[in-house]
């Protein structure tokens, strides 16, 4: 088990930012940490780093113990924070160099990381040069420099451009295909495209654990049907395959069904038969996106 999480609350003063957290990540799996600003997010990847102690639980990193191990936790994670801290003033390799001394790694790897993370074309530069898209590469190849079995990765795609946003995915894509990467983002496209796993905490709770695939392979599908008239919803729910019924204003119904085929024309059968106009109809499918919105708003 990369990452094991078992009952964490920390508090800041009378304000809980996780209220008792547990869940699994193993390796290898890319897992999304997502939710709303001050979910918890970052509080909970500064406990798993060791920079902050949580308030009551517990936690291991590599079968480690974030209290009682703190050191090799410390080894075999990679932490890329939400502000990366860079020194400007130095050269890309004077600055792995100087963190490489730290960790006691050799000068090769540091070559193997400036190549893995595509800095060659910069590397003669200094940092306070470099444009965002890069800056975040060389957060990513300190974070790699000691090959550390987990990445813990915070809004590592924040600020970049189209083009740096596709790079960085591919290069954390590549990453997942052998160690473990637990990030945060608020880009919904960018979990879609390179996660396994997404795990939504929201006001310190976490709300949902879910596989992409499980969303993806979505056996429901919700119809919004709009009538000139209202409707009782015990009507609506005779139609084949109904889960719900939920009239959400005016006569705008949402209704779920247990099916991935298209029920449309049986909405639609259903207006003409019982002489309804349909006045907007459209099928609403499950999405990463949704599941966030319905679960922190």
């Amino acid at each position: 088990m990369s990452i094991e999480v078992v009952g964490i609350t920390k508090r800041y003063g009378n304000q809980k930012a996780l209220n008792n957290v547990s869940f699994k990540v193993e390796k290898p799996e890319i897992v999304g940490f997502l939710g709303p600003n001050g979910a918890g997010k970052s509080t909970m990847m500064k406990i798993l780093t060791t920079y902050i102690d949580a308030s009551s639980g517990s936690a291991k990193v590599n079968g480690n113990d974030i209290s009682q191990n703190t050191q090799r936790v410390q080894q075999s994670v990679g932490y890329l924070p939400e502000h990366n801290p860079l020194y400007l003033d130095m050269y890309i390799k004077e600055y792995l160099a100087f963190n490489a001394n730290i960790y006691n790694v050799s000068k090769q790897r540091i070559a193997e990381v400036i190549e893995l993370t595509g800095l060659t074309p910069e590397v003669h530069k200094k940092i306070g040069q470099l444009s965002k898209g890069y800056r975040q590469r060389v957060g990513l190849a300190n974070a790699l420099l000691h090959d550390p079995e987990v990445l813990i990765l915070d809004e590592p795609t924040t600020g970049l451009d189209p083009n740096q946003l596709v790079d960085i995915r591919h290069l954390i894509k590549n990453i997942g295909n052998t160690k473990t990467v637990f990030l945060s983002t608020h880009i919904m496209q960018e979990v879609e495209a390179m996660c396994d796993r997404v795990i939504i905490i929201n006001k310190g709770n976490i709300v949902a654990d879910k596989k992409l695939k499980e969303l993806r392979e979505c056996k429901e599908q919700t119809v919004i049907v709009e009538f000139d008239y209202r409707v009782e919803d015990a009507f609506l729910l005779k139609l084949p395959k109904v889960k719900s019924v939920t009239n959400t204003h005016g006569f705008v119904y949402e209704i779920t069904f247990k099916t991935s085929e298209d029920m449309r024309s049986y909405v639609f059968d259903f207006a003409h038969d019982n002489q309804l106009k349909i006045l907007q109809l459209n099928q609403k499918n499950a999405s990463l996106e949704s599941l966030f919105r319905e679960l922190t708003a």
